[in-house]
């Protein structure tokens, strides 16, 4: 046990600076103390809880933060529950922040170990399941002390259910709701320690501002997510059991759990709501549950609580409201959410999968298992999968369409396949081909119907819309593709199909959500429904409890889902034909060309690009992994929709995928109308994921063009002024000299006439009927010599010249002799094409 040795005479002197500054710390061995109710008796004054909480809260100011923390480890040992319980409300609050994101705590979703590697040491010891603030939660749960938390700050549907006086289907909430005096206002749920705890705990994901710079810390290496890891292995153990309570003192008897609720915790989803102020009346007696259900109460409270703050907010109402292009996001997870939530996941498939094989059938429920073996057989399906499944819907709808959507997306697949993390793993085959999916499984698969079709059709409508040569966006299609391509997976989906839209025979409409949701009957071990043998029925319910009565279902492997993929199997086709062209393009590409553009010996019309994406970020490298994403994508849609080799052909040709006979590809899909070309759904599309584009090209006066990153601005102005005032001037002798006949007119007219129009290629066909309006008269253009290349020649001219003792001068005249035979020769090859046209 602890002692403190203190100067009595200290203590005595300044009670002011005591209340200030006090914290359990070794003293001068003036005085001995043995015990925290010694210590009370000797000092009357620290009865007062608040002199106890005055001083730990100036300490979070002066003290640092392996100082605090030592401190707390004292005071927790050594202090009795009745003035623990004073500090146990700020302390969580000081740790995980306040709920309205004010005070950020001890900022655990941003604690590294590699950035703060005593800071993370320090927090994770002290919070650890096995940790002095647990020893804290369990000294406080012997007391039964209760903690007031505010609705307010609930998931959306819950507090509304609550101020609508409407109890929340989840036993989480039942006989914990306080009305004020006044009634209607600042309602509030009387929680013992451990809720009050992991509530805090769970909401800090949600609640928590994110800080400045925190774009690149990686989740999995933070405080919180490890926190999350550790609590889910601790209290949802995949072997052995719940580890009891640590005991709060050394040879001490272990605390008694709080009592369990009186409940119907796995059968009460789904219910009609009924008044709050009746359930609360009928569910105050006393409870008279199997003791043996004591021991997975943290459990079962652990789950509730992280499904509740973590997935519950959005309800089957507010999901069909959400479906109207009007409606209000009224929570938007982020990718940190994501995360947390696919680990809670991969850990309940876990968790699940530890029942032993004779444990799992149907049968099992008439023997005598423990609490822990019921609660993995229900934990997923009566806790998860409805609020899992709104949430997903949601995050599929309204996601961002770029790369961050591959958090919810491995997410999802995670939840989608079970049989990855149960403890008979199969071995991989030597060729690399997907492990075959157990019949085991198909009953998971038939009770989880939607969460394979409905969502499925979720992803294919993102798929059209994103751009598929982006590698990032092909392995996300690549990735669903494999998963529902694994061998007998698309058959068990046909199957649970087949059994949902069998005709009702026997069973009455109306009970479909009855069987989704029992009646209320008991406690936990006492409320479990008895085996319902008929899978048809069970798909049935499993579909009219998430989507309601009124759902209209679309097979996955129906005509309408079928031109979806077909869709996308055009999309992919010419996706990996356009990372073939841009791979092409920036082949043919010298490491030079930058700077021969600079200098004007490369073409630098930017429309010989293509749009800026991934690809030309990472290279050659990253279109390969395109077309690798890509080719097998297509290959497990055509293996799980059947579709053939000719079907792909067609889908080929229609795409209008073939190039032209320069080697361009073609323009985006449009039709010809009244006034020009208009662009189809397709060919915006196209435009806007950069798979095609129109050749866009000058049309104005030459002179008058914008100026290029390879002239001189200043010197392109000048010129433009000289040349301007020379065609003034001179503009009928310039005219009189291009119409003569003879060879003078044409040598003339060769350097003085704009190019003809006609010789252009017109896009629009607006523009074609006033191309004759456009021809302008003779005119001197000197814009060429304000172009680097063009001085950069002559300099390279006159210095080469040098070598040979050549003067400038004479190098000069050498030059316009040059250009004169030069000129002569173009008139002469110009004059002959014309007469060859006639």
């Amino acid at each position: 046990m602890t002692t403190f040795r203190c100067r009595v005479a200290e203590w005595r002197s300044s009670s002011l600076r005591r209340v200030t500054s006090w914290v359990p710390q070794w003293f001068p061995k003036t005085a001995v103390v043995s015990g925290p109710q010694e210590a009370a008796m000797a000092f009357p004054h620290l009865q007062q809880p608040s002199f106890l909480l005055a001083s730990l809260k100036a300490d979070s100011i002066n003290k640092p933060f392996a100082q605090r923390c030592q401190d707390l480890v004292k005071v927790i040992e050594d202090f009795p529950a009745k003035e623990l319980h004073a500090i146990f409300p700020w302390l969580v609050e000081s740790i995980f922040g306040s709920l309205d994101g004010v005070l950020v705590g001890w900022n655990l979703r941003y604690l590294q170990g590699r950035m703060s590697p005593v800071e993370y040491s320090i927090a994770m010891e002290f919070l650890d399941p096995g940790g002095p603030m647990m020893k804290l939660v369990y000294k406080l749960q012997a007391e039964d002390y209760k903690f007031d938390f505010p609705v307010s700050y609930l998931p959306g549907p819950v507090k509304a259910s609550i101020q609508e006086r409407v109890l929340p289907d989840s036993p989480l909430y039942h006989n914990k709701v306080q009305f004020p005096p006044t009634g209607g206002l600042g309602l509030n749920l009387a929680l013992n320690p451990f809720e009050y705890y992991m509530f805090f705990f769970a909401l800090s994901l949600i609640t928590q501002k994110p800080l400045p710079g925190a774009l690149h810390i990686r989740t999995s290496d933070c405080a919180y997510f490890t926190l999350v890891d550790r609590y889910l292995s601790w209290f949802l153990p995949t072997e052995g059991s719940v580890l009891p309570p640590l005991s709060s003192s050394p040879g001490g008897p272990s605390p008694s759990p709080a009592p369990r609720t009186p409940a119907m915790p796995f059968a009460s989803y789904g219910l009609h709501h009924t008044s709050l102020l009746k359930r609360h009346i009928s569910h105050q007696t006393s409870v008279n549950a199997d003791p043996a259900s004591h021991e997975i109460w943290r459990s079962e409270t652990l789950l509730q609580v992280f499904v509740e703050m973590w997935l519950h907010h959005y309800s089957l109402e507010m999901y069909q409201k959400m479906q109207s292009p009007h409606a209000k996001e009224s929570f938007t997870p982020t990718e940190e959410h994501v995360l947390v939530v696919r680990l809670l996941l991969k850990h309940l498939h876990a968790f699940s999968n530890s029942l032993k094989p004779e444990q799992v059938s149907p049968s099992a429920h008439s023997h005598a298992t423990s609490p822990l073996e019921e609660f993995k057989r229900a934990a997923v399906p009566r806790f998860v999968q409805q609020k899992l499944y709104l949430f997903l819907q949601h995050c599929f709808g309204h996601w961002p369409l770029d790369a961050s959507f591959r958090a919810v997306l491995e997410m999802w697949l995670s939840y989608l396949q079970p049989w990855r993390y149960a403890p008979e793993k199969q071995v991989q085959t030597s060729d690399c081909q997907p492990r075959c999916v157990s019949e085991r499984w198909a009953p998971f698969v038939q009770e989880n119907l939607l969460m394979y079709t409905k969502l499925f059709v979720g992803f294919l409508s993102r798929a059209l819309r994103t751009d598929l040569v982006s590698p990032k966006n092909a392995l996300m299609v690549f990735r669903v593709a494999k998963v529902f391509a694994q061998p007998n997976l698309a058959e068990m989906i046909q199957k649970g199909e087949q059994l949902f839209l069998e005709p009702e025979l026997v069973i009455p409409h109306r009970q479909h959500r009855l069987f989704a949701a029992p009646p209320f009957a008991g406690s936990f071990l006492s409320s479990w429904p008895p085996a319902v043998t008929d899978t048809s029925f069970k798909v049935k319910s499993h579909v009219y409890g998430l989507e309601g009565q009124d759902c209209k279902y679309t097979p996955m492997f129906g005509p309408e889902v079928r031109t979806l993929v077909l869709r996308l199997a055009q999309l992919i086709t010419q996706a990996k034909q356009t990372a073939k062209s841009i791979s092409d393009q920036c082949g043919e590409s010298t490491p030079g060309r930058p700077f021969l553009s600079w200098l004007g010996f490369c073409s630098t019309d930017a429309n010989g690009c293509y749009p800026a994406n991934d690809l030309d970020e990472m290279g050659q490298d990253s279109v390969r992994k395109t077309d690798e994403y890509l080719e097998k994508a297509l290959e497990y849609l055509c293996q799980m929709f059947r579709l053939s080799e000719a079907q792909l052909a067609q889908l080929t040709l229609a795409l209008g995928t073939t190039r032209d006979e320069n080697g361009k590809k073609q323009l985006p899909d449009c039709i010809v109308g009244e006034d020009g070309l208009i662009l189809t759904p397709l060919g915006r599309y196209q435009i806007i994921n950069g798979l095609r584009r129109f050749d866009i090209e000058y049309q104005g006066d030459l002179e008058l063009q914008p100026i290029r990153s390879y002239e001189i601005a200043s010197l392109v102005r000048m010129l433009f002024q000289l040349s301007s005032a020379i065609n003034h001037r001179f503009a009928g002798r310039m005219a009189a000299l291009c119409s003569r006949a003879d060879f003078l007119g044409s040598f003339c007219r060769y350097h003085l006439m704009e190019p003809g129009l006609t010789g252009r290629h017109l896009l629009s066909p607006v523009a074609r009927g006033s191309t004759v309006s456009r021809a302008r008269g003779p005119r001197l253009s000197l814009r060429f010599l304000g172009s680097y290349r063009t001085l950069l020649s002559l300099l390279l001219a006159f210095f080469v010249a040098s070598l040979f003792c050549i003067g400038p001068l004479a190098c000069a005249l050498l030059l316009v002799l040059g250009y004169l035979l030069y000129a002569v020769a173009m008139t002469l090859l110009t004059e002959r094409s014309k007469l060859h046209q006639l």
